[in-house]
């Protein structure tokens, strides 16, 4: 394969990384609100948030893989997991690396989750929150540079994710009234 043809894989794949992880952080947060769904359409919700994790990790393998075998720019397979290492925009390319240590901390608990308290997984897996911005921002700085559609693509997802973090923070328990209620009446 020509340099070329790594570099096109290696963007493709980066961009349809972030589109999923969009997705995917979208439907956590859908999942884990207080207006969670229930019944079918949670089984169905939780199962493409899974899924899409999966397949997600694919297109990250080969977005590091083509971008690393392109050799247009040095990035070495140590800068895929040390942060902040690269000698090529070093800090775009360790907020990418932060992006994937953080991923692999979820994947690697989500799959232990049986076998760990709770909270600790919790607290994992709300690392999300930052590992989605991290992308986010690796992305637009590295990919976006000159091309108006992966510019505005990116952007649209920042836009999505933004909207989901706000739906999250603003929505309340379904029985909230209730709980009003109860909460003001006396005891005897």
């Amino acid at each position: 394969m020509t340099g070329q043809t790594l570099w096109f894989i290696s963007r493709a794949t980066g961009t349809v990384s972030l589109i999923l992880f969009t997705t995917i952080v979208v439907l956590g947060m859908v999942i884990a609100g207080r207006r969670a769904p229930h019944g079918d359409s949670a089984t169905i919700v939780m199962g493409l948030h899974r899924w899409l994790s999966l397949g997600s990790l694919a297109f990250l393998a080969l977005h590091i893989v083509t971008a690393i075998a392109d050799g247009y720019v040095s990035v070495g397979w140590l800068s895929t997991i040390l942060p902040f290492t690269s000698v090529y925009r070093t800090f775009w390319v360790g907020l990418g690396t932060l992006a994937v240590d953080i991923l692999l901390a979820v994947v690697v608990t989500s799959y232990l989750r049986h076998r760990m308290p709770e909270r600790s997984w919790k607290a994992i897996h709300w690392l999300s929150y930052a590992m989605w911005p991290f992308a986010l921002i690796h992305g637009f700085a590295m990919g976006t540079a000159s091309e108006p559609l992966l510019r505005w693509l990116t952007v649209l997802c920042g836009a999505a994710g933004a909207a989901a973090v706000a739906w999250r923070l603003r929505t309340t328990h379904a029985d909230r009234e209730r709980r009003a209620l109860v909460n003001f009446q006396e005891w005897s």
